[in-house]
C-alpha cells in the first residue's frame, strides 16, 4: 500500500516582482522583422499590376535597431518618389508599433515599373 503526503496542501509564498534587467529577453528574428516589413510594403503599394511580384524586404537586426530593405514593383506612370516615401513611412511605422525597434534606415529599391493598361492604350503602345 503506497502512502498519501500530507504536505500537498501546503501554501508557498507568492514570488517577488523581478527587476526588468533580471527577468531575461524576447529576441524577434529577422526573418520575422522581414515578414512585417514586407506586408507593411504590400499595404502601402496597394494594389497590385497582375504581373507583379508581391514585396519582399532583408532586414538587418542588431540589439533593438532594424534597418530595412524593401524590393517593390510599382504601376507606371506614377510619383515613385511620393510611393516610395509611403512604403519608407508605413514600414517604420509597422515595424516599430509591431516589435518596439528602431528603424532608422529603410531603402526602397524599385525592381520593375508596370506600365498600366489604360495608359498604353491611350499611347496606341502595344506590349
Amino acid at each position: 500500500m503506497t502512502g498519501v503526503s500530507e504536505g500537498a496542501a501546503e501554501v508557498r509564498d507568492a514570488p517577488t516582482a523581478l527587476p526588468a534587467g533580471e527577468r531575461g529577453a524576447t529576441r524577434i528574428a529577422d526573418r520575422v522583422v522581414a515578414k512585417i516589413a514586407a506586408q507593411a510594403a504590400r499595404e502601402a503599394v496597394g494594389v497590385l499590376h497582375p504581373d507583379a511580384e508581391r514585396p519582399h524586404a532583408t532586414v538587418v537586426v542588431h540589439h533593438d535597431i532594424a534597418r530595412v530593405r524593401v524590393h517593390v514593383e510599382l504601376d507606371y506612370p506614377c510619383d515613385i518618389g511620393a510611393r516610395c516615401g509611403q512604403v519608407r513611412h508605413q514600414v517604420v511605422q509597422r515595424v516599430r508599433g509591431l516589435t518596439g525597434m528602431a528603424v532608422p534606415e529603410v531603402g526602397v529599391q524599385v525592381e520593375r515599373l508596370h506600365l498600366a493598361a489604360e495608359y498604353g492604350a491611350r499611347q496606341r503602345r502595344t506590349r
